[in-house]
């Protein structure tokens, strides 16, 4: 919106400009700490006439506007996730009619690859969260802006297209007869410069099988699938509302690795729910152990206003919640060395993202880029291209990162 009337847009938190605005998340405590700490080390600039304009948007302006417009005078706007028409009208100081929602993005991301949100929204109802308290109900992008979204990503370079929602697999549930996200998938698979298609933030009720179908036979698409399990035992699960089992947790993993053998899983749990007993939260290492996820994340329970948990007692102490944490990362930290170390002697596509130091820092189809694997190639012995694809061997590996020679 902003680059069409010629302003200039940057993204660096250490660079101060005339006009700063600031995207926050108030998904979970960490997160609102975060936002809430860059918004006051603004302020302070602001207040110092070091900028000229402050402006923050996003989903803690979104759920706290009133109480963040009484406490940080020298904001100059609060703006929730569905304003960025009037957050572009502030910058420019002119009204602005019409501005377009989907075009030519300037890319935040390296020119070789780009998110693609499909949906905004959620229609479950999981106890911990607050994101259809500040997002909505899910609404599913149409097919077509989608589409031309991605071939103009496409021709500005961009060959791996990431796709996120707040529920990915429930797209198109309220577009009917539009083939849902399986689909969506398919047509976005036809576009000539696109190499790779990433899906993150699957939901593991009612998954559907057709993608899984067609994820065998489309070879564009990462044999790698985002789909967080929150917890194993049924009775949290039931409890956070999940709609889904131990038991339906384990069939639908098994299903999956059985349809796509070299899947690459990464999902996330959280520990230290209201009630989690130690016996609950050892059946979780059990299952880590078990299942040999390749990529986990895990967060401790945060209480959060409004949502069904938030009624729950709050009863377990942070240091157990951090403990169980550790625990369940350090599990996963042996899980990944040993997976990693079975890629070595391994021919893999890479896709080169940077350069540090003295190495290529590269990924293949089975991670995300900044919180998956790292794959790092010697600077010495090649002369490579960022946002090119390269068929390696790997040589080395460690707990998250492989190192890397060039066939």
């Amino acid at each position: 919106m902003l680059t069409t009337d010629s302003v200039e847009v940057v993204h660096d938190a250490d660079f101060l400009t005339s006009v700063v605005i600031v995207n926050t998340c108030g998904f979970i405590g960490d997160a609102k700490e975060e936002s809430i700490e860059t918004i006051l080390s603004f302020a302070e600039e602001r207040k110092k006439g070091k900028i000229k304009k402050l402006i923050v948007m996003g989903c803690l302006s979104q759920r706290y506007r009133k109480e963040l417009t009484a406490e940080i005078h020298e904001v100059d706007g609060f703006f929730g996730v569905d304003e960025l028409g009037k957050v572009a009208e502030s910058v420019l100081a002119v009204k602005q009619e019409n501005l377009p929602y989907y075009g030519k993005r300037k890319l935040s991301t390296p020119a070789h690859y780009a998110y693609l949100k499909i949906s905004e929204g959620c229609d479950r109802s999981c106890s911990f969260c607050a994101i259809p308290l500040i997002r909505g109900k899910h609404q599913s992008f149409p097919v077509n802006e989608l589409l031309l979204e991605a071939a103009s990503l496409a021709e500005q370079g961009v060959k791996e297209l990431i796709l996120i929602a707040q529920d990915l697999t429930y797209y198109g549930s309220d577009q009917k007869n539009k083939g849902g996200i399986t689909e969506l998938v398919r047509q976005l698979a036809e576009i000539k410069d696109i190499s790779w298609i990433r899906l993150q933030y699957a939901y593991p009720t009612s998954f559907p099988d057709d993608l899984l179908d067609l994820m065998q036979t489309q070879p564009k698409i990462c044999r790698y699938i985002d789909l967080p399990l929150q917890h194993i035992n049924t009775r949290i699960l039931k409890s956070m509302k999940r709609g889904i089992t131990h038991d339906e947790t384990v069939a639908l993993v098994n299903k999956i690795r059985a349809k796509l053998p070299n899947v690459a899983f990464r999902t996330t749990f959280i520990v230290g729910y209201p009630g989690e007993t130690e016996e609950e939260f050892e059946e979780l290492m059990q299952f880590v152990r078990e299942m040999r996820f390749e990529r986990v994340g895990v967060f401790t329970y945060s209480p959060e206003e409004d949502t069904a948990a938030f009624a729950l007692e709050d009863d377990v102490p942070d240091e157990v919640k951090n403990e169980r944490m550790e625990r369940l990362m350090e599990l996963q930290q042996q899980i990944s060395f040993q997976n990693n170390q079975k890629r070595i002697g391994n021919q893999e596509v890479i896709l080169i993202d940077r350069v540090e130091g003295d190495f290529y820092i590269g990924r293949s189809q089975y991670d995300s880029p900044e919180v998956d694997n790292e794959v790092l190639v010697n600077r010495i012995d090649y002369q490579l291209q960022i946002g090119q694809f390269y068929t390696c061997v790997i040589t080395e590996a460690d707990d998250y990162e492989c190192y890397a020679r060039l066939i």
